[in-house]
Parts: C-alpha cells; structure tokens; sequence
C-alpha cells in the first residue's frame, strides 16, 4: 500500500536481536526466547499505542475538560504502579531526595508531552495530531545543537529533516482550499514535540546514572514509573489554571449526556492502555539498539493514523496520504541516517 515503513520493523526485530538480549555462548533456545519476547515487547507496544489513541480520543469527545483527562489518564498509571509496589510484584524504588530533584525537569517536559499530545488529538483529527508528531526529529535536533553537551548528527540525517517538514506541509494542503491547517491542534502537538525533546535530551544521564547504581531499584520500567508520579504532580497547576472553574460542571453535563460508565471506562481504559504500551516501549527499548526502536517508533505512527482514520471516519485526501507518507519515510531515514556508525578518522600521513 502507500505506507513502506510498515513492512520494515520485523525484519529489525525477528533478524537483529542486540546484545544485551543474547550472548555470544546463548543457544539456539535462548535466541529464539530473545526474538519471541521482543516480538511480544512490540505487539504489546504497538496494540497499547493503538487502543490508547482511540479509547483517549473518545473521552476527550465525552468531556470537554482536556488537561483533566490527560492528568487522570497518569494517576491511572500511578494506581497501577502503586499495586505492583505494594504487591512485591515489583522491587520499589531507592530514591534519595537529590535523585527525585534530578527527575522533577524530566517529569515536567513529560507531563508537557502527554498533554499537548492529548489536547492536539481532542481539538482536531487523531491522524492530523500524528502527522504534526512525525516532526519530533526536528526539534529533537534542534534541541540537541541548542543545549550542551551539542548532539552534532551526520549531515545526512539533517537532510532527512527536509522530507519531514515538507511531507507535513504537504499534509495541511487540502485540494481546492488551500493550507487548511487546525492551528490549535498544530500547537498543541509541536508543545508536544518540543517537550518530548527536551525531555529526551535531559533524561538521558539523569535515568543512566540511576539505572547503574543497582541499590536503587531503578530498571526501565521504575523508571517510568517515578516519571510518571512527578508527571501528575507538574500536571495538576495546569489542570487547577486551565479547567478547575468548570470541571465540575463540565463533569456533570458529560455524566448526564454519556453515562457515568462510559465517561469513567474511556479515561481509565486510556490511562491504563497509555501506561502500558509506554512500559512496553521502554521495555525494548533497552534490549535493542537505538535504530531498531526509532523505526519501529516510525512504524507506528502509520497505524495509528490508518486506525484513527477508520475509527473516528477521519477524512483522508490525497495530499494527507502522501504528505504524511513522505514525513514518515522522512522520520524513518532520519533514524537511519543520525544513529550511523562514523567514519574511522584519517590517519596522518607520515613525512
């Protein structure tokens, strides 16, 4: 069909398991354990990403009070985190107040993330919201040249931006209108974007350091999990601005017109779903390298748009089609093209 990338991410998972997963002496049993569990990592992943973005997308249609949704939809995952703690299903984690410190601006840029993410996807199409997100490589690029230590790509996958932003551009050209674009959405999911970069830059030495130091109990998925915890408390200021004045009525005209079960089955349906598939992702992403999650994070941008599209009967034009094509194939190379390996330096020639 009209969606390459799609095709690609199996072959990454069932054929290049990375170290971490498997040793050198492992047998055969245990490569094939490796590829099963990563292939399980990925259908949850991408099953969770999915059914997150439609039962979200149905109860920001319920109720017209955005930033509550979201920040419910992360004490939804902090309730899940909580029974596994005290369950002894999970280690807890070992934190010290410096350590919490450290997470607070992960937390915040976090928080920004899933909001804009959700609020982009209540105020216009979920497959427009997504279309806007393939250009996270652009800002993750910028903000990696902005904030030191300067993260300097090939000069390749700079080049890999221009199909990005001109498949997105692409994709706001409706035929015979123009640039239609949905301006709040379109802001909505670049704060989003933003966030998420500055989060992924900032993150990264702050959740190395906790994960190496063993006595902390910090693994992948502790790690989630106490971002998540500071997500809601940076997410409640936004709520109490933004929506406090009219949430109680907001809640009782969504309850009297939907039901109470409805309202109460989407938000926590997307609240666990969002924990999961997020849980998942960073589940493979530390067994795999990063190129392999990066695509395979392209990948799913397609299905959600073509799910989305089907669910919710969002229009799709030609130029929608091909213009979010182009982004993503954009986003895919891009992913290629910044993780490739450098050349060896030349040696100097002696005299």
């Amino acid at each position: 069909g009209s969606y390459p990338p799609t095709t690609t991410p199996s072959f990454y998972v069932i054929i290049e398991p990375q170290p971490p997963i498997m040793s050198k002496d492992a047998k055969p049993k245990e490569a094939a354990a490796s590829n099963a569990k990563l292939a399980l990592l990925v259908v949850g992943w991408y099953a969770g990403n999915t059914l997150y973005n439609v039962y979200n997308k149905k109860a920001t249609n319920m109720i017209h009070a955005h930033w509550f949704v979201a920040t419910a939809q992360l004490v939804v995952g902090m309730i899940w985190s909580i029974v596994m703690w005290a369950t002894g299903l999970r280690k807890m984690p070992n934190l010290t107040a410096g350590d919490i410190a450290a997470c607070i601006p992960i937390g915040l840029f976090a928080s920004l993330a899933h909001s804009g993410s959700v609020l982009a996807s209540a105020v216009g199409a979920v497959s427009f919201a997504q279309i806007v997100k393939a250009c996270e490589p652009v800002f993750a690029a910028v903000v990696g040249l902005l904030i030191p230590p300067a993260d300097v790509k090939p000069i390749l996958a700079y080049a890999m931006l221009i199909p990005i932003v001109g498949g997105v551009g692409l994709a706001c050209i409706k035929e015979g209108k123009g640039v239609d674009i949905n301006v709040q959405a379109f802001l909505f999911a670049s704060m989003a974007n933003a966030a998420a970069a500055l989060k992924g830059k900032l993150g990264s030495s702050v959740t190395k350091s906790l994960k190496s130091d063993s006595a902390k109990n910090m693994d992948a998925a502790n790690v989630y999990a106490v971002m998540n915890i500071i997500s809601i408390a940076c997410s409640i200021p936004f709520v109490v601005v933004q929506e406090l004045p009219t949430l109680g009525k907001e809640w009782n005209h969504a309850v009297e017109v939907h039901g109470l079960n409805g309202l109460l089955t989407n938000i926590i349906v997307s609240g666990f779903m969002f924990y999961i598939y997020n849980e998942f992702a960073f589940a493979f992403t530390s067994h795999v390298g990063a190129v392999t999650s990066s695509v395979l994070n392209t990948a799913k941008r397609v299905i959600i748009i073509v799910v989305s599209a089907i669910v919710f009967q969002e229009a799709m034009e030609r130029n929608t089609v091909i213009g979010s094509a182009i982004a993503i194939a954009g986003t895919f190379a891009y992913s290629l093209a910044s993780h490739a390996p450098h050349p060896p330096a030349a040696k100097p020639k002696k005299e």
